[in-house]
């Protein structure tokens, strides 16, 4: 586990894939920034994106599906509309069924992280939202295995 001046020090080049994301008026809270709840929303939209595009997910058939089983987030500074979020991904860990996904949240045209979030999916089968003894199928597997960073513990 990564520790806070770590996380605090990531670039756009710890992570190999990228999602802008222009903020809206609705994203601000009262305090003129964006809401904490908002960035959960669009740590699971940049994940759930690149499972669709990448992995072969198609959320109302695939056989398999991903549930959250644990989420983190580190806040750093704020954000606030009408900045452009960059919404940057990697995978810490793949396990047989499941995966820890790390997104950074970036301001476009600024260095440094604005917030570091973790996830963590299992992936099961649609029937029995159970994991499959074989694991996760190739086309998800295959896909996030392009997100693995090297170094990192990986379980392949």
């Amino acid at each position: 586990m990564a520790s806070t001046n770590e996380l605090k020090s990531r670039t756009r080049g710890d992570y190999p894939y990228l999602l802008e994301y222009r903020t809206r008026w609705a994203d601000n809270d009262m305090y003129d920034h964006m809401n904490n709840s908002i960035y959960n929303f669009l740590f699971d939209s940049v994940i759930n994106t690149y499972l669709i595009e990448h992995c072969g997910l198609d959320p109302p058939t695939s056989a398999q599906h991903p549930l959250m089983a644990h989420t983190h987030s580190d806040y750093f500074s704020a954000i606030s509309f009408p900045k452009v979020a960059e919404l940057c991904l990697r995978v810490n860990k793949l396990g047989k069924s499941s995966v820890t996904y790390e997104v950074g949240l970036f301001e476009k045209n600024i260095d440094g992280v604005k917030a570091v979030g973790k996830f963590v999916h299992v992936f099961v089968d649609r029937a029995t939202l159970r994991p499959n003894i074989k694991g996760m199928n190739d086309a998800l597997r295959k896909g996030l295995e392009k997100l693995v960073v090297p170094g990192i513990s990986s379980k392949l």
